[in-house]
């Protein structure tokens, strides 16, 4: 199982879905950094199910417990590990379908790699529930890099086919970011939020599920941060975002619409502003040879659509080995984008805090 990440910081997650709790250990942290537990609490919130009749009714309040590594405080140094209890399980809406291998989802993967051990209520460790936790490491994380004048922020760049207007790759800001933060549905123009909600609401009726893309913005970084292949920042964010589970594809700066441009397009070229080196445009998303360039770091991630949804589909009944039929039932989200921005600028923290 691998379930321990980073180089200088360690994240090591733990628990299923329906199981007694889901945490985080986290090894590495400095002594003495102060946390302000409000500011966690409210980034948990932001991923919280059962907020909003977008997201799935099954209420989680996402309460964390910090059991060791903090003390007065402050960071002691030693491995910070939070818990978060489950409180809310239908395990009995998984029973009848324990051996019906959910379309899209990590049921027959799990079960082979697994030998049939592994927890399949509500997905186990598969679970976007698994998200918390690492929401929890992101919220401290972005407190080291803020103290550092680094902020990280996202917007809904689109569901389904909706789009929002883009992030100015080059002029994106503290202040844009902040009025996104404090959005639940955070989007660049107001008018597109309703248009999206009723999208989602539509595909709910429809006992069908939509996906989206969020667009991410990380500024005030250093130039230098990073090395060439192997340990890029590409490489280490795209590691990580590639963790979230439903997150099909990602991208930087303008990403593949830069194999429409010609070089002369797509080139960043560069001028001086007082002692600071910068470029007019920022096609490559603030990362040249795998290392900042100073500008700010540009990433979208693809989301797709909530495998679970309550159509008939087809699939296998992996015990009696012959084709089935399954209508899935329980409570789920019919769009997992609102609530992945928190998970999404969570992971990119974490990368960012251990490439410093």
């Amino acid at each position: 199982m691998s379930g321990v990440w980073g180089k200088n910081i360690k994240f090591s997650i733990f628990g299923e879905s329906h199981g007694k709790a889901v945490g985080i250990n986290i090894d590495g942290l400095k002594p003495g950094i102060e946390l302000d537990l409000n500011k966690i609490k409210s980034e948990m919130d932001r991923r919280a199910p059962g907020n909003s009749e977008l997201s799935t009714p099954r209420f989680e309040g996402d309460s964390f417990q910090i059991l060791s590594g903090f003390f007065n405080g402050k960071t002691t140094g030693t491995p910070l590990c939070a818990v978060i209890f489950n409180g809310n399980q239908h395990s009995g809406d998984y029973e009848k379908t324990k051996d019906l291998m959910r379309p899209s989802h990590g049921d027959f993967t799990g079960f082979v790699k697994y030998n049939g051990f592994n927890d399949y209520r509500g997905g186990g460790h598969f679970s976007g529930r698994l998200t918390a936790p690492l929401v929890f490491a992101g919220a401290v994380c972005k407190q080291v890099l803020e103290e550092k004048g680094i902020k990280i922020g996202s917007h809904i760049k689109s569901i389904d086919k909706i789009e929002d207007k883009s992030f100015d790759m080059v002029t994106v800001n503290e202040e844009i970011l902040n009025l996104l933060r404090m959005n639940s549905f955070p989007v660049l123009e107001d008018s597109v939020s309703k248009i999206m909600k009723e999208a989602i609401l539509k595909a709910k009726e429809e006992k069908d599920s939509l996906g989206g893309i969020i667009e991410t913005a990380v500024i005030n970084i250093s130039v230098g941060m990073g090395e060439p292949f192997f340990d890029s920042v590409e490489s280490t964010l795209a590691h990580l975002l590639f963790s979230i589970p439903g997150v099909k594809g990602v991208e930087f700066g303008t990403g593949f619409d830069i194999t429409k441009m010609k070089g002369s397009q797509a080139n960043d070229e560069y001028y001086i502003e007082g002692d600071k080196v910068r470029t007019y445009s920022n096609n490559n998303g603030g990362i040249l040879g795998g290392i900042t360039n100073g500008m700010p770091i540009i990433h979208r991630v693809a989301i797709k659509p909530t495998p679970s949804i309550g159509k008939v589909q087809r699939t296998i009944n992996i015990e009696r080995n012959e084709n089935d039929k399954l209508e899935i039932e329980g409570r789920h989200d019919p769009c997992i984008v609102p609530r992945a921005v928190a998970v999404v600028e969570a992971v990119t923290a974490m990368a960012i805090l251990d490439n410093i």
